[in-house]
């Protein structure tokens, strides 16, 4: 079952992310995520299986930064427990959370990422649409996926907002 999460998950979530990437660094950028501007909670996602939290993906404002300033999505972080990965349950927690931004009005998706995961949801390289990363990382990592509100205005390079900054 993929659901929004609620004021009970924060806890699980935090385990979640903790699990899936052995460290804390993305449990602690979900929790400034949330605490921020930049939080959209119809797009944080649980899944449950036997009800309890086995998976989370967060899709959160971030901007692109061209010649307009343009509010867009950032998809980050996604993470399953490993007893529960290699299932779908990811790939459940991307399609409903792409749904949902779609039936939002959102323009596109950022995401850093593995690209023959996020390839199979339409995600492509970001240069391909005049979008460029922050940082230094591999052309196909840095990708986007086009929503039904997408314009061509959406150019730039992406900013992430200061949550990012310690992952």
């Amino acid at each position: 079952m993929i659901r929004c999460e609620n004021a009970l998950d924060t806890s699980a979530i935090y385990d979640v992310h903790t699990q899936a990437f052995e460290r804390e660094n993305e449990a602690q950028l979900v929790d400034k995520i949330r605490d921020s501007d930049c939080y959209i909670p119809q797009l944080s996602l649980v899944a449950e299986v036997d009800n309890t939290v086995v998976g989370h993906i967060l899709f959160s404002c971030i901007e692109l930064v061209g010649k307009e300033n343009l509010r867009v999505l950032g998809l980050a972080p996604l993470a399953v427990v490993p007893k529960f990965q290699r299932q779908g349950i990811g790939s459940a927690l991307v399609q409903v959370g792409l749904e949902t931004a779609e039936t939002m009005g959102e323009a596109l998706v950022v995401v850093l990422g593995h690209p023959q995961f996020y390839a199979r949801f339409g995600f492509q390289p970001s240069l391909n649409y005049g979008i460029k990363s922050p940082f230094p990382v591999p052309a196909d990592a840095f990708m986007v996926k086009l929503l039904t509100s997408y314009q061509e205005k959406y150019q730039g390079t992406v900013v992430y907002p200061p949550a990012f900054q310690e992952v």
